[in-house]
């Protein structure tokens, strides 16, 4: 009986994660908009005054779906995702507080592909995610540079909470940004960062649930060759802060995501486009409340 009673409680959270956690999320988990790991290198340092084009892009896969102790559940799970995101950055020569104020918006485009075997669930779909805006300050000496941003992500994507490839959130995120880089010696050959965020959400439109804040930074180590290389280490870690709330709520608010991740990247820069070029992937380990996985990231940035 006591085992019989064990798998009918599993079942019930497989069943609460597929019909409530995935919904609109790009991996797993109720957690906010942002995907960490998008900025790599040099991840807090804001271009100088000008107008900038950022393409992000972004292939995430997780066959490990991992509960609130980390061990991995017995699901047959499998997410896909490739996320294209065009950041649109312009940098003015105004300053505020002795910083360069900026503003950015972020416009992204998702493909998710779902399949939880143990409860039938596959679900595939492409469609607009949820846009973001923000404003940014920035302040650049010989051996450091520093930023500060303030920014929302708005329920734009499309939400169904039916269908768990979902590319919108159903709510909308204040995320705060602050973060610097250090450059170690005199000629800048040598750089460290740490970009953090802290996310803030809103209650979904659809449900009575507000997924809870989340705290994460960015971090990168390198080291520049034939001044237009970058080569170096990057990674991040994410803990949720804050509990689930909300009347519709069916699972263990006290369970917090977490997730930490580690692995190589190379930048360069094109003089002929006047853009850079960066290639990362990252594995994850450490994971609670959602997948884990790795992701492989190509980011262009062109210079106007």
């Amino acid at each position: 009986m006591n085992q019989s009673y064990r798998k009918l409680a599993l079942m019930v959270l497989l069943a609460v994660l597929a019909l409530t956690v995935f919904s609109g999320s790009l991996l797993a988990g109720e957690k906010g908009h942002y995907v960490p790991g998008v900025e790599g290198i040099k991840a807090a340092s804001l271009p100088p005054p000008g107008v900038y084009w950022r393409s992000y892009n972004i292939f995430y896969n997780s066959s490990s779906l991992r509960d609130g102790n980390g061990d991995e559940l017995p699901v047959n799970f499998d997410v896909s995702v490739f996320a294209t995101a065009n950041r649109f950055i312009w940098m003015t020569d105004k300053k505020v507080l002795g910083g360069f104020f900026g503003v950015d918006a972020i416009i992204p485009l998702v493909s998710t592909d779902i399949k939880i075997g143990a409860l039938g669930v596959d679900d595939s779909q492409f469609s607009l995610g949820d846009i973001f805006f923000e404003s940014t300050l920035s302040w650049h000496g010989p051996r450091y540079d520093v930023g500060l941003g303030l920014g929302w992500y708005a329920p734009t994507g499309k939400y169904d909470k039916t269908e768990p490839a979902s590319a919108g959130m159903d709510f909308w995120t204040t995320m705060l940004t602050f973060g610097a880089t250090a450059y170690l010696d005199q000629g800048r050959l040598w750089s460290l960062s740490a970009l953090g965020r802290y996310e803030i959400n809103s209650e979904k439109g659809d449900t009575k649930v507000k997924p809870g804040q989340d705290f994460l930074f960015e971090y990168g180590l390198s080291r520049s060759v034939a001044k237009i290389w970058d080569l170096g280490l990057s990674g991040y870690c994410l803990w949720q802060t804050t509990d689930d709330s909300g009347k519709d709520m069916n699972w263990d608010a006290s369970v917090h995501d977490r997730v930490f991740a580690l692995g190589p990247e190379v930048s360069v820069f094109l003089p002929p486009a006047k853009g850079f070029l960066s290639l990362r992937t990252l594995f994850e380990t450490g994971a609670r409340d959602r997948s884990q996985g790795n992701a492989v990231t190509v980011t262009f940035t062109k210079i106007f």
